[in-house]
């Protein structure tokens, strides 16, 4: 089941969605709201896949309700401004429904939205997502050598690329890539399993690479390297 939240200061168009999420199966509209402060406290609880949000509402603009949710939920904006569309876009929206819009035009948006989950799902482990400069950034997991922690940032340093820096704290990372993949060693390091190369005096080669053994992190980590799964 898809679970989903609708944000509007208008009764009317919460009421329209209400009516039209009941209309498509596998989707359950678990709340509505016409505060966004409140959606916000909800939705820190209780994250869902889809989030119906209007633009134009006084307390809250939604561009800016879509920047502190974070990255997982999958937004369609629905907004009476067409002049918000690229800016929506920008912040890697779903869809945009202009109103008013009919049932085929919002199941048209739903469809999208499905589509974009499953994939997501399918290709979980694979890739993670990070929010860059008000932008989703899609990063192969393959593909990073190590993770850096530079004070409030992250870098990510990438094979054949230009290394990628996150505002985002080590815990959140962790906690994003597979587990069975990448482990904490430092403070402020995290290394893929399959890239080391030896360890020797607390220090793990990856490549040319010499990444510090953290002292807490140490016996975890040479738990895991002797007897790989």
């Amino acid at each position: 089941m898809i679970k989903a939240v609708a944000v509007d200061d208008e009764m009317p168009a919460l009421e329209i969605i209400s009516g039209f999420c009941a209309g498509i199966p596998g989707l359950h509209l678990e709340k509505t709201f016409n505060k966004p402060a409140l959606a916000l406290q909800y939705l820190k609880q209780f994250p869902v896949d889809i989030l119906f949000l209007d633009i134009n509402m006084p307390a809250l603009n939604g561009i800016e309700f879509s920047k502190i949710i974070g990255q997982k939920t999958n937004i369609i904006f629905t907004t009476a401004y067409s002049e918000y569309a690229v800016e929506g876009f920008n912040v890697n929206a779903v869809d945009y429904l202009l109103k008013p819009f009919n049932f085929q035009r919002f199941k048209q948006a739903i469809d999208k939205a499905m589509l974009f989950i499953k994939t997501t799902e399918a290709n979980a482990g694979l890739y993670i997502t990070l929010r860059i400069n008000y932008g989703l950034v899609k990063i192969n997991t393959d593909t990073i050598l190590f993770v850096e922690g530079l004070d409030d940032y992250l870098k990510l340093h990438l094979i054949s690329q230009k290394p990628i820096i996150v505002r985002m704290t080590m815990k959140s990372m962790i906690e994003k890539l597979p587990a069975d993949k990448f482990i904490r060693v430092h403070r402020s390091y995290i290394i893929p399993l399959s890239r080391v190369s030896s360890v020797r005096n607390k220090i793990i080669h990856i490549g040319v690479e010499e990444i510090p053994l953290g002292s807490s992190y140490e016996e975890s980590f040479m738990k895991v390297f002797r007897n790989p799964s």
